[in-house]
């Protein structure tokens, strides 16, 4: 007899911050079932929700894919603001342009090694 899963029975994308906690270490943060949602994250994101963010990672178990999503999230959380006007805290501010540097660096790096390759 199998045993009942702990994964829901449904179609849907959970988010996750990865917080780091200093000296104590990076935990996951525990979260409700309905506020792992993307809308939920980035209003935790700015509100200060979260000690020192990290990594914001997706998951999807119904359709099998697992991806990290931090990049997306902190232009979506940029853009909105420079939309808006509204203001970032510094924190916040620290962790996208972190974030949004670390993708550029990604991005060459991945884009040199592609042409070095196709020689």
């Amino acid at each position: 007899m199998r045993s009942p899963s702990i994964v829901p029975g449904f179609d849907v994308d959970v988010y996750l911050v990865l917080d780091d906690f200093g000296s104590l270490g990076r935990a996951y943060r525990e979260a409700e079932e309905d506020g792992c949602d993307r809308g939920t994250i980035i209003r935790n994101l700015k509100s200060g929700a979260y000690n020192n963010p990290v990594r914001v990672v997706a998951f999807n178990t119904a359709e099998g894919w697992a991806r990290d999503v931090t990049a997306g999230i902190a232009r979506e959380i940029r853009d909105q603001a420079d939309r808006s006007g509204e203001e970032l805290s510094p924190g916040l501010r620290d962790f996208i342009e972190g974030e949004l540097d670390r993708a550029r660096r990604f991005s060459v790096a991945a884009s040199s090694w592609s042409a070095f390759r196709s020689r």
